[in-house]
């Protein structure tokens, strides 16, 4: 991994990274009035030189591959190649977008997803390598994971080509699912509560059979009560409390939410491709009087088995 992502040398056109006959890599200055090797992070420095003149971009580490900025929440991010290393750099986006959520809005669910990615270590959660401060906001910087995105558009949704369709085609989902589940039972012990988890949160790479689960950003710590009515996240597996005002949010939500992984990717009814056992238990799950439900994610997980 490149050192010091989160120095200003990065975002600098005077930088170049060298590497050792040892393998080790460092940061060089060509700047001829500055050290070649000055102490490292540089925070602040007179003679810095920005790589770009396009605003946001001009606070990213390395060379820019791709971006993404067609999110409904408004965050821009980019693929980022830092020698000869990728990453993906996650930030807050634009001002001048019309995001339902505003930027305030989007900074402080960024640093939630902070919070989030330091409090709990699972194989399905790519790494949280560095956090960039910027007078733009923060910059998360995470392994670059080769893996396509299983949520996909309604209208593509039946689509047996699409990724959504071969992810559910898998002859050992029930593992991947048997990961989800363990993943929140991980999560609901550090106090997260799940909030916006669908399809769309799930990254599958089918050449190596690599499943991550990333955009964790919404959920929160500990229950709460709904003071909006309809929160964000897809209907197909929502909880009836995430519809509605003045309800409690609680381990049960997500207790739910996890039950409707279990039919949208197995099938309802007697088209579900589990066994009758758990089939029962996603049912038990989904009970739409929380008090019916598994009372922990845990619980719901030790029910379902291997």
């Amino acid at each position: 991994m490149p050192p010091f992502l989160g120095s200003l040398c990065h975002r600098c056109e005077h930088v170049r990274i060298v590497e050792s006959g040892k393998g080790s890599t460092f940061l060089m200055c060509k700047e001829p009035s500055l050290p070649k090797y000055g102490p490292q992070p540089v925070r602040a420095c007179a003679r810095f030189a920005a790589r770009s003149s396009l605003g946001l971009e001009s606070y990213l580490p390395g060379d820019v591959f791709a971006r993404f900025d067609r999110q409904d929440s408004g965050n821009i991010s980019y693929g980022v190649r830092i020698a000869g290393a990728r990453y993906f750099v996650k930030t807050a986006g634009d001002d001048d977008t019309d995001a339902p959520l505003e930027r305030a809005h989007r900074i402080e669910l960024l640093r939630n997803a902070i919070e989030v990615a330091r409090s709990c270590s699972h194989r399905l959660l790519v790494p949280l390598r560095e956090v960039i401060e910027s007078p733009v906001g923060p910059l998360l910087v995470y392994d670059w994971f080769d893996g396509e995105l299983v949520g996909v558009s309604k209208l593509l949704r039946a689509d047996p080509a699409c990724a959504f369709q071969r992810f559910r085609a898998l002859p050992h989902l029930a593992d991947e699912l048997v990961a989800i589940f363990d993943l929140h039972v991980l999560l609901a012990a550090a106090g997260w509560i799940a909030n916006d988890f669908y399809d769309g949160c799930l990254m599958y790479d089918f050449a190596t059979r690599d499943l991550r689960v990333i955009d964790l950003d919404a959920y929160h710590r500990g229950p709460l009560r709904n003071q909006t009515g309809r929160l964000f996240g897809s209907t197909r597996f929502m909880a009836p409390e995430e519809l509605e005002r003045g309800a409690v949010i609680d381990e049960r939500t997500t207790v739910f939410n996890m039950g409707r992984a279990a039919f949208v990717f197995l099938g309802d009814g007697d088209a579900f491709r589990g066994t009758a056992h758990q089939r029962d238990v996603a049912r038990t799950a989904c009970e739409p009087d929380p008090g019916k439900r598994f009372p922990t994610v845990r619980a719901f997980r030790d029910a379902w088995g291997c």
